[in-house]
């Protein structure tokens, strides 16, 4: 399983070369890498829009559709590590503060097995 022989550094360091080699950094701003993120987001969606839940569960199983779901996940996540590197954000620091911040904002205690969401009203969940 290839996630447990690659870290995080090494993706970030071969999307770094992979743009480096094509000199596509004066492009790589963070604007456009945010703007590229949304748009792969919306792709990866279109997979799944107007299935209901089981349909969503059962098409990842195909090994055609699972395949292409797989490279708009790629595509997202090799622009989110271009975004880290092009803003020198430290991607495990800042995935580990997240979640830290989590912890408070949703106690386990409180938002086991809901939509996480806790101490809101019904309106204040909605926004």
């Amino acid at each position: 399983m290839m996630d447990a022989e690659i870290t995080v550094a090494e993706l970030r360091r071969a999307v770094y070369e992979f743009v480096d080699e094509r000199d596509w950094h004066r492009y790589h701003t963070p604007k456009n890498l945010a703007m590229s993120i949304a748009i792969e987001s919306a792709e990866l969606m279109e997979h799944f829009q107007w299935l209901n839940i089981e349909e969503s569960k059962a098409i990842v199983q195909n090994e055609a559709a699972r395949a292409e779901i797989a490279d708009e996940l790629a595509d997202v996540l090799i622009y989110a590590f271009s975004f880290a590197n092009s803003a020198s954000i430290d991607i495990s620091d800042a995935i580990i503060r997240k979640l830290n911040r989590n912890q408070t904002r949703f106690p386990v205690g409180q938002v086991r097995g809901t939509l996480g969401v806790a101490n809101q009203s019904t309106e204040e969940q909605h926004v």
